[in-house]
């Protein structure tokens, strides 16, 4: 029973965590309501697989698979695209899918060239705490901005959903603080049944979509036509597939610590399998015409909060997702959980993450080294976040992917300059 009710508030974190990258894609290459229904139910797919994958091969550690912020990016750099290199919003998507699959071979190719052992080198402590505070900062805006009610630039708080959403961050932290063991390892299941409960009282709650007529729908391959050669793809996917092993890397060393330091787990060095699993999901997310999965850093901050290290739960968590996404009208069920329920969760989960940041400088012998590096890493990554992607519309799709994102960018920058400051100082 214990890891019944585990699982099943692993696949509502996964959903709710995973919901909004699938829906936004869909919005921006204008797909109707069905196709998005279906892009989503391929999404959900391909990332309870991808969990199980990491489980079974893999890292073999409870970090959930989402939808990656790069591929993310460079979704909306290829929709803008269309009418310059590819003639429709189908050709562009064609090249997405294949570029997926050739990341899928690179991610396999460098975990057996050697790669991914040099790249594990470079995540110091000082580097984790650069990554995680980055990663916050990131999410901080569309969170504030869920839990206000502001959908679009320009719209007013909306004081209901405030309330509400003030309301289940003060009862997320009530459960995950909870003397009760039970009720704290649950506290996230409680929280979003809580939240949900709270919105339909306020009539903030929207009622699910009719996607499909049919009872049980299957997930269909290669939506979007056969796989093509595309050389300019496959250059983005070679840079793009560098930047996902150092996000990969990041999160698992945070996972790893979390489990060493507040659980006393010791986890065995897994990083090439895992970069062969991530190489297999991303396969299957061009197969079934998703979005690329990568491992999420926000698990860590899931573990510590429900203090859940155990992998059983989070095994039947892929499952039920996978098993859920057979299902149209509960795909349709989940997908109407109200935005800010999710960001409530969030809100508090993504405090355990800047205290684990914390902890990760203290573990940092040399202070004053680690603060030179954090100051560039921080100013440039944050500053990043202030201007508009548009902005970067005229750079290469790649470059401009990449100088998009702050958590990168500032990432990579931190890990150059703590490189740099070593060499000087042997």
């Amino acid at each position: 029973m214990k890891n019944i009710f585990g699982g099943l508030q692993w696949a509502v974190f996964l959903i709710a965590s995973s919901i909004a990258a699938p829906i936004a894609i869909a919005s921006i290459f204008e797909m109707g309501t069905t196709d998005t229904a279906l892009f989503l139910q391929r999404t959900m797919f391909v990332l309870g697989i991808a969990c199980l994958v990491q489980a079974f091969i893999g890292h073999r550690m409870p970090i959930n698979e989402g939808p990656a912020g790069l591929w993310w990016g460079i979704f909306i750099v290829y929709a803008g695209l269309v009418g310059v290199m590819y003639s429709t919003m189908e050709e562009s998507l064609q090249a997405l899918q294949s570029g997926l699959v050739y990341s899928g071979i690179l991610f396999i190719v460098f975990a057996y060239t050697g790669l991914v052992d040099k790249l594990k080198t470079l995540f110091t402590p000082t580097i984790t705490f650069v990554y995680l505070l980055l990663l916050v900062l990131q999410i901080c805006e569309s969170i504030i901005a869920g839990l206000l009610g502001i959908v679009s630039e320009g719209d007013p708080v909306d004081v209901t959903i405030l309330f509400g959403s003030l309301l289940v961050i003060l009862l997320t932290f009530f459960f995950m603080s909870h003397q009760v063991p039970w009720i704290s390892r649950y506290s996230v299941l409680f929280a979003i049944a809580a939240g949900w409960f709270i919105f339909w009282v306020l009539g903030k709650s929207s009622k699910p979509a009719i996607v499909s007529e049919s009872l049980i729908s299957f997930p269909k391959i290669l939506v979007f036509g056969p796989l093509t050669w595309d050389t300019g793809m496959f250059v983005t996917a070679l840079f793009l597939t560098v930047l996902l092993l150092a996000n990969m890397m990041a999160s698992i060393r945070v996972m790893e610590s979390l489990l060493k330091n507040a659980f006393s787990i010791k986890v065995p060095d897994r990083v090439k399998q895992a970069s062969a699993a991530s190489g297999i999901n991303h396969i299957l997310a061009g197969l079934f015409s998703s979005i690329g999965p990568v491992p999420i850093s926000g698990a860590a901050g899931f573990v510590s909060a429900t203090k859940t290290p155990a992998l059983r739960p989070f095994i039947l968590g892929g499952l039920i997702i996978v098993l859920i996404s057979f299902f149209p009208t509960l795909m349709a069920i989940l997908a109407s959980l109200p935005v800010a329920v999710a960001y409530a969760v969030i809100f508090a989960l993504f405090t355990k993450m800047v205290e684990m940041a914390f902890v990760e400088l203290e573990n940092e012998k040399n202070r004053q080294h680690s603060y030179k590096v954090a100051a560039f890493g921080l100013m440039t990554g944050i500053g990043i976040m202030f201007i508009s992607p548009k902005s970067m519309a005229n750079l290469p799709s790649v470059v401009a992917a990449t100088l998009s994102n702050g958590l990168i960018t500032g990432t990579i920058l931190a890990i150059i300059v703590e490189q740099v400051l070593y060499i000087r100082k042997r």
